[in-house]
């Protein structure tokens, strides 16, 4: 059974920093593309980032371009999203997602997420003064 669990949520002031975590079960993120989404109040899911199973190619949206970092620690079998400069507009439930197979290249699986199979809850990041 698949099982992917994100942590390092939280409260954090504009221009702070935040690590998510999303340790999976059940499969090996090193062979499978991983992307992370954010879903914020009233406001269609957004694809954040994603990081290739092949080369470890890494894809960002616009939007967090420069200030996010996505990475995997294939030891661990959990990949994170380094958050630093955090802006009010990043306030969002973030999730982990991935397939069998999933690329991040394409659209489908990311950033439009319909392709994913496995889901995290999410961690809700709140940055606000």
């Amino acid at each position: 059974q698949v099982q992917l669990v994100e942590s390092g949520g939280g409260l954090v002031q504009p221009g702070g920093s935040l690590r998510l975590s999303c340790a999976a079960s059940g499969l090996r993120l090193d062979y499978n593309a991983i992307g992370w989404f954010r879903q914020a109040p009233g406001k269609e899911r957004e694809g954040v980032s994603c990081i290739s199973s092949r080369d470890g190619s890494t894809y960002y949206a616009d939007s967090v371009k420069g200030r996010f970092t996505i990475s995997r620690d294939n030891a661990k079998n959990t990949v994170y999203l380094q958050m630093n400069s955090l802006k009010p507009e990043d306030t969002a439930v973030y999730y982990c997602a991935t397939a069998q197979p999933a690329y991040c290249s394409g659209g489908y699986y990311y950033p439009d997420g319909y392709g994913m199979d496995y889901w995290g809850k999410g961690t809700l990041v709140t940055v606000s003064s």
